[in-house]
């Protein structure tokens, strides 16, 4: 099951991202009532880089905190910081490379975990309704440029945070991932991964997608290549989508098993894989229809008169 939803305003005013995403979670909420996320971008120039950071559930909370912020103070001028309920928001005055982030936040700790960074993106998720969601970090009021959701239905792995969607693409800084589906080779994939170094937190096959995406990136290839490469290299029934600071997009299996909704109009993108989701949050404008199978798209919103396909 799992929902997943996305949304991109063509215009270059910050529009209500926040709420057209819970407006769409909630139309979902049934095929996904584990938990609920949403990754969020900010249209404003010259933000400071934002880190998400889960704490350890065990243990002196308020010492891992101190730890971590001195960590981060080594490599970087430590702005703001907010608490959620074993989360640190963390504000970021001047900028570091995301690797060295990681490494400092995490200071070799299995439990500490970096949930998403970057100057653009806000990631929040937590276990349960998009209601909760809205009461914990007041999602209505965040306004931006676009953002994609999610709503879990857990099958095979845990209900908790770190197993809840979006998943960050660690390493690749603005880039988040949603995913409905299964990719069946993913024991492989993780495996490989693995070897080189790479450290997954969950046991949710959908984490791979986040890890594949950056390693692309970091390989050389754009968003758009990476995409397109993943149309062959993941094996499964699935639809996943992409954002980055400038970008959404999707990508589906060769048999299109898993649904998917995309709405276009002269003012936004949305995509969703009921309609009923895109209709409850934008009204009845555009015509709705389904992809083919094996087929990837991205839309970017410095090049909105061209997006890029391919099948």
């Amino acid at each position: 099951m799992c929902g997943i939803a996305g949304y991109l305003s063509k215009g270059d005013d910050p529009e209500p991202v926040g709420r057209i995403m819970l407006d769409m979670l909630s139309s979902l909420a049934r095929r996904g009532p584990d938990s609920v996320g949403m990754a969020l971008y900010r249209t404003e120039p010259g933000h400071r880089e934002t880190c998400w950071i889960r704490l350890p559930e065990d243990g002196d909370t308020a010492a891992h905190e101190r730890r971590i912020l001195t960590g981060l103070a080594v490599i970087a001028e430590v702005g703001p910081v907010q608490r959620h309920e074993g989360l640190l928001r963390v504000e970021l005055a001047t900028s570091a490379d995301a690797a060295a982030i990681r490494a400092a936040a995490e200071g070799g700790s299995r439990d500490v975990e970096i949930v998403s960074l970057g100057h653009q993106l806000e990631l929040v998720k937590q276990v349960g309704h998009p209601d909760g969601l809205e009461r914990a970090f007041n999602m209505s009021g965040f306004r931006g440029s676009h953002a994609i959701g999610h709503t879990r239905l857990s099958t095979e792995s845990r209900v908790d945070l770190t197993h809840s969607q979006p998943f960050w693409a660690r390493g690749a800084a603005d880039v988040a991932t949603v995913h409905n589906g299964h990719i069946t080779n993913y024991h492989r994939l993780r495996r490989l991964y693995e070897q080189r170094g790479v450290r997954f937190f969950s046991e949710n096959d959908s984490e791979v997608i986040g890890v594949y995406i950056a390693d692309q990136l970091d390989r050389g290839l754009t968003l758009e290549e990476a995409l397109e490469s993943s149309l062959d290299d993941f094996d499964g029934s699935f639809t996943y989508l992409v954002a980055s600071g400038d970008a959404m997009g999707y990508a589906r299996d060769p048999f299109a098993l898993k649904p998917l909704i995309v709405v276009e109009t002269d003012r936004y993108v949305a995509v969703a894989n009921e309609e009923i989701a895109i209709r409850a949050a934008l009204g009845t404008a555009g015509v709705a229809h389904e992809p083919s199978g094996h087929v990837f798209k991205l839309w970017r919103r410095s090049q909105l008169a061209a997006p890029v396909a391919a099948a």
